[in-house]
């Protein structure tokens, strides 16, 4: 099966700036509040939230240093 096949998926990845990284984490947020939502409010689901945050923040940063 074809990523791209996937009705929501699809339209993130055409729309997308062509880095599978930062697609991956933008569709990867709703997951981590999903997560949350099931799990409760824990150790665990703020670490993830807070290990999320990091990467997010972190390889946006990369980006814009990078084109710069």
């Amino acid at each position: 099966m074809n990523v791209e096949r996937i009705p929501l998926i699809g339209q993130v990845l055409e729309s997308g700036a062509d880095d599978r990284v930062l697609d991956g984490l933008l569709l990867s947020g709703p997951i981590v509040i999903a997560l949350i939502v099931l799990l409760g409010r824990n150790l665990l689901t703020e670490g993830i939230a807070v290990t999320y945050l990091l990467v997010f923040v972190g390889y946006v940063a990369y980006l814009g240093l990078q084109r710069t």
